[in-house]
């Protein structure tokens, strides 16, 4: 404890030291400094101060992570499943102590308001605390098959895997990947979002302090350069991947050309179906924290609501719970939504919002051109509420990313269903009601891997697993829980026979052996 203590000072004392430092690489148990000539900067949304430079890190220095991470498997494989399960409960003992650390860093570099950004933390840490359950995931199957035969299953690790995270979570994504593949008895690579690393700087830095050995966990950076690494060596055994459509099906396609397993869980149109007999406060509260938490740059941001019948009446209400949350920068009290993570983002999302009125639809509460006073260089884009849009325009058709809510109205539970099921992705649906064979026939005909029933956002915490689907997932095993677990190992299934009557019959047989 008093190592965890001294270095939670230190980066207390450090953080705001940070600007126009270079980001280190965690490479076998050390932090170094890159030799790369070409670097990103990280700026504070809020602000736009740079808060970090993050390096595109060399071949050499790629090649180092492998080879560092290669070599520290022969060892780390033969470690006993209790000694894992063992650092997987002092790792989550060394996040909960440094919870606001990790948050405060998330603020400075992502723009999540503080207690958005402890979530992020917290939803990560449960994926370690299941982790200390390793001892279950990890057994095998076995079964005698014949007279002293037995067939039985061993659950073993790859190797060397990869994590390749995004932005919109800093701590919770790669806590999604290396915790599983280090219990599993896999080394790993992991590369942050080169937009806000510090999160996993400081997850790398517990690592090192509860005793991980050198080389089970390295960290590198990049872009395009550093991504080809992960997905083309040979060392590299399986790829996980969190993020957009485009890089996700790059990701997925070049790992597979290259023998890796991958899991890409990418973009996502999440619908909430609203009936009419709904608890309408209930609903309403919801629909707003789910639309507009962490600026809507969640994958499973409720960005649809489609109102069936009389609940169309209620736009006038979620208008209202919008305009009750307050946009600022995300250390301030009273912040409900931060800025969205770059100028580019927020353009973006603004030139979506202005495509639906150009398409017809009714822009019923603008948040653009929003002005918050203390940090006027922000990438601020206020709630947004878009009306009356239909399938065919871009607004609905496009993942917009940011804190927009687009409504469209529906005659009955049959168009709402036959909507939600239209759209090609498939991460969430949530549907509210107060009818319970609604909700059953929602949750038997919806076409989505996560269904919420009066719950906007239907993640699943770790002893399940993320079920993404249709084009929002790419691959055959999802993330953490034992679909996590399966991901990162493979079973070797073994036939032996000791029959009791070898210990004194000593005659040959040479008939054909046959199993009764």
């Amino acid at each position: 404890m008093k190592t965890l203590s001294r270095h939670t000072q230190l980066f207390q004392r450090t953080l705001h030291k940070r600007a126009m430092s270079t980001t280190q690489l965690f490479i076998n148990g050390e932090f170094i400094e890159s030799q790369a000539t070409e670097h990103i900067e990280v700026r504070n949304p809020a602000t736009q101060e740079i808060v970090t430079r993050v390096p595109k890190a060399t071949q050499h220095e790629l090649d180092e992570a492998a080879r560092s991470a290669s070599h520290a498997f022969r060892e780390w494989r033969k470690t006993s499943v209790l000694s894992r399960q063992r650092k997987m409960l002092d790792l989550q003992h060394a996040i909960r102590a440094n919870m606001d650390v990790l948050a405060e860093s998330i603020v400075n570099e992502q723009g999540k308001v503080l207690g958005d950004a402890r979530g992020d933390v917290m939803r990560g840490l449960q994926v370690v605390e299941d982790m200390a359950n390793i001892t279950h995931y990890m057994q095998g199957s076995k079964l005698e098959v014949s007279s002293d035969m037995d067939t039985y299953t061993v659950r073993e690790p790859l190797g060397v895997v990869a994590g390749i995270c995004p932005f919109n979570f800093p701590a919770m994504i790669p806590l999604w990947m290396f915790p599983v593949a280090l219990a599993t008895g896999n080394t790993c690579i992991l590369k942050p979002s080169e937009r806000d690393p510090g999160a996993a700087m400081i997850l790398a830095r517990l690592c090192a302090d509860i005793g991980i050995p050198r080389g089970v966990l390295n960290i590198v950076h990049g872009a395009h350069e550093t991504v080809n690494f992960l997905t083309s060596d040979a060392r590299i055994r399986a790829v996980s991947f969190v993020g957009g459509d485009k890089a996700g099906k790059y990701i997925y396609e070049r790992s597979a050309q290259h023998g890796k397993r991958c899991q890409a869980n990418l973009g996502a149109k999440n619908h909430a179906i609203v009936l009419a007999d709904a608890d309408k406060e209930h609903t309403l509260n919801a629909i707003a924290g789910a639309a507009f938490g962490a600026a809507g740059q969640r994958c499973m941001a409720l960005s649809v609501v489609v109102l069936v019948g009389e609940a169309q009446l209620w736009v006038k209400d979620l208008v209202a719970r919008a305009q009750q949350l307050r946009v600022d920068g995300g250390l301030e009290p009273q912040a409900d939504i931060g800025p969205m993570i770059s100028p580019e983002a927020l353009r973006r999302a603004e030139q979506l919002v202005q495509s639906a009125h150009d398409e017809g639809a009714q822009i019923v509460l603008d948040g653009r051109g929003i002005k918050v006073a203390k940090y006027p260089n922000g990438n601020f884009l206020g709630p947004t509420v878009i009306d009356n849009a239909k399938p065919h325009m871009q607004c609905y058709r496009t993942e917009i990313f940011g804190p927009v809510l687009t409504c469209i109205h529906a005659d009955s539970l049959d168009e709402a269903l036959e909507l939600v099921n239209a759209n090609a992705y498939g991460n969430g649906a949530s549907v509210f009601t107060r009818s319970g064979a609604c909700a059953r026939r929602f949750e038997s005909e919806v076409e989505a891997g996560q269904i919420g029933i009066n719950v906007p956002i239907p993640v699943p915490l770790p002893m399940f697993s993320f079920t993404g689907n249709k084009a929002s997932f790419l691959g055959d095993t999802n993330f953490y829980g034992r679909s996590g677990v399966n991901f990162y190992t493979q079973l070797k299934t073994v036939t032996s026979l000791w029959r009791k009557q070898d210990a004194s019959h000593r005659q040959a047989s040479v008939h054909m052996p046959t199993i009764h």
